[in-house]
């Protein structure tokens, strides 16, 4: 099913963080429309209001991955945790497209200033979290930081089945888990496309057969679906795994490495697919919980402008292939 005039109208009118996206990846337009209209990210809507809860020192709200204060406080005992500290910040501003020479030195001031809540480490180095490590990676490749050192951390920390697990560091767990092992994939693979560093290649196609193996929803061992956040789409997904980021995933690297999409994706395409409504939207389930800056997509139960572009665009690549 084509998506209609309205509902593109509908996504066209959305924040330029989500419409150059449009432009880009639904309506193919010529690049200097796009990446004009990706430049406002920056001066208006979200991004422009991100950008302006920065902190004189580099840091957003503070800290590095949690708000200052946090430990000890009341919202320490609530569900979730707060996703308005440095990293998340960050990472939504890559994500949305902001040029990163619009954030001037901070990549400087992150590394004088900030610090790990996990003993006390400097900011690029990373940490052994391999979820934070991912989006440092990302992040600061993005902003021109030296991360080699810490890119060398993830063919290190692989486990035996191809992928990672953040509580392997702990000593909790040998098995790779899908929501560990897809943050490592997408953040390597911003790491090769922002500086054509190749140099993670083999570690990430060791990650992604092990999702593929498990045709990115079931358990390897008993063939049952690994669980149900495997279909609940959420934006911002932040650190949960879906079928679909998974699929955008994939989508993205297909897009660098010029190859075809594995036939192994075939029943998430399928549950991304089912979760269309007839309008050609994808519904909001439920935001994960915990205090952020300010909405940028619906509440449960709404269409999701966010979630459309997703889920349109990973449905017309797999299509095409």
């Amino acid at each position: 099913m084509a998506i209609s005039t309205e509902t593109m109208q509908w996504l066209l009118d959305g924040d330029p963080a989500l419409r150059w996206q449009v432009e880009r990846d639904l309506l193919r337009v010529p690049e200097q429309v796009w990446q004009a209209t990706r430049a406002r990210v920056a001066t208006e809507g979200f991004g422009a209001a991100l950008l302006a809860r920065q902190d004189a020192d580099g840091q957003w709200a503070g800290g590095a991955y949690f708000p200052a204060g946090f430990f000890g406080s009341a919202e320490a005992e609530e569900p979730g945790q707060p996703w308005t500290a440095t990293t998340w910040s960050l990472n939504t501003l890559r994500e949305w497209g902001v040029d990163a020479a619009v954030l001037g030195d901070t990549a400087e001031r992150l590394a004088q200033n900030s610090r790990w809540e996990y003993d006390d480490l400097p900011y690029w180095g990373g940490e052994v979290d391999v979820c934070i490590n991912a989006y440092t990676l990302a992040n600061g490749a993005w902003l021109g930081a030296d991360v080699a050192a810490l890119a060398r951390w993830f063919p290190a920390h692989r486990l035996e089945d191809g992928g990672w697990n953040c509580e392997a560091e702990e000593g909790d767990s040998v098995r790779s888990s899908f929501h560990s092992t897809l943050n490592a994939l997408r953040g390597m693979l911003a790491y090769e496309r922002l500086t054509g560093d190749t140099s993670l290649r083999e570690a990430r196609h060791s990650g992604e057969e092990y999702l593929l193996r498990r045709r990115l929803l079931y358990r390897e061992s008993t063939g049952e679906q690994v669980g149900p956040f495997v279909g609940r789409f959420v934006y911002p997904s932040r650190h949960r795994y879906s079928a679909l980021t998974a699929l955008d995933h994939f989508r993205e690297a297909s897009l660098v490495e010029g190859r075809a999409p594995d036939d192994r994706i075939s029943d998430a395409v399928e549950l991304v697919r089912a979760a269309r409504q007839a309008d050609g939207t994808w519904t909001q389930t439920t935001p994960l919980a915990g205090r952020t800056w300010f909405p940028v997509d619906v509440g449960e139960g709404h269409p999701s402008r966010w979630l459309t572009l997703i889920g349109t665009r990973v449905l017309d690549w797999a299509g095409r292939a």
